[in-house]
């Protein structure tokens, strides 16, 4: 399924400071407060022989891999992911997305320093169902997704999470690396580009660290993720030109209904022919399809071809590499789009 672990969440005290105590607003400062009270030194739990063996020796790869990111990848150096939070629940965040009916737009929310995004987020997961059924009820197609990590964007020192550990080692490192990528450059209102840097960054650094490990890196299910990703990308561009069409509300409904079963049947096909025993997106699939389950797919990865040659570009030096990063940030839009299209179509010397 789509990998929703680190969608980057506002700076939720600051928010709070420039918006007012709404609901809203007050749910996150207290979730971001809880978590801030909760973090207990990574150091000290490792120290402690009543640390579990098995969570103590994640905890030392958590922090082998939270220096090897400033040390060699250039990533911020502070106190981000040297405490941790036991959060007694699978998610830290359950981000709430929302369409139009006849749209594959997100409807977007607006925050100061963050910018514009294309969810809410809510720290108890009752407060997004009901955040849902309220839209659901205004006629908006609706998806509520656990996340299992985010980023203050360098605001506060984020802890490492419990949430965090539900994956493998591998994710682990991936995860800090991501997280601390966000830190380092974030854009406010572009999504595709901020997710598409970090993506980049973490595949490449993951690589690293393997190397400098001297260990072979995990089997990568990358083909299988890229051609599930595109089918449902396929998906949602006959969607976006059935819902530019004149069709009546009832035969748009009617088509709508149709794309989505025969989304269900080219995976169907898909896993059948080339997959024989990956059933691993059976449970994606199992799920109500509507408009707002498909908008996180593409953010993380549109731009990733570009960085990677960004990166070459600059002699595989990563602080020469961040810093035309930030170059491109500060680009007007327009000309941003066209610098990565140029990138990301370029040949590799």
């Amino acid at each position: 399924m789509i990998d929703l672990r680190h969608l980057p969440l506002v700076p939720l005290l600051l928010v709070l400071l420039l918006n007012g105590c709404s609901s809203y607003y007050g749910q996150l400062a207290e979730g971001q407060w809880q978590l801030l009270s909760q973090r207990r030194p990574i150091a000290r739990l490792v120290a402690d022989p009543a640390t579990p063996p098995e969570l103590r020796r994640r905890l030392q790869l958590s922090s082998a891999a939270r220096d090897f990111a400033s040390a060699q990848l250039a990533l911020p150096q502070n106190d981000s992911y040297r405490s941790f939070v036991d959060l007694q629940r699978p998610y830290v965040v359950w981000n709430v997305f929302a369409t139009d009916e006849f749209s594959v737009a997100a409807r977007e929310h607006c925050f100061p320093i963050a910018g514009c995004v294309a969810y809410r987020g809510y720290f108890d997961q009752g407060r997004a169902r009901g955040a849902a059924a309220l839209l659901a009820e205004q006629g908006l197609d609706t998806w509520v997704a656990g996340v299992e990590a985010y980023s203050t964007l360098g605001w506060f020192d984020d802890p490492l999470l419990s949430s965090m550990l539900r994956r493998d080692d591998a994710r682990l490192v991936a995860v800090i690396i991501h997280e601390l990528a966000h830190q380092r450059f974030y854009l406010p209102g572009d999504t595709a580009f901020n997710e598409s840097y970090a993506s980049f960054v973490e595949q490449e650094g993951l690589r690293q660290w393997y190397t400098m490990r001297n260990e072979t890196p995990p089997t990568s299910d990358d083909a299988h993720r890229r051609a599930f990703i595109e089918q449902v990308l396929a998906s949602r561009t006959r969607l976006e030109q059935l819902y530019a069409g004149d069709l009546s509300p009832e035969q748009m409904r009617k088509e709508k209904t149709a794309e989505f079963e025969r989304l269900r049947r080219d995976y169907r096909s898909l896993r059948d022919s080339h997959w024989p025993g990956d059933t691993r997106y059976d449970a994606w699939f199992s799920a109500p399809l509507n408009n707002a389950r498909l908008l996180p797919f593409g953010l993380y990865d549109q731009w990733v071809p570009a960085f990677a040659r960004l990166f070459e570009a600059h002699d595989r030096d990563w602080e020469a590499f961040h810093h035309a990063v930030e170059n491109l940030g500060e680009l007007p839009a327009a000309r941003r789009l066209e610098a990565l299209e140029r990138l990301g179509t370029a040949k590799r010397g």
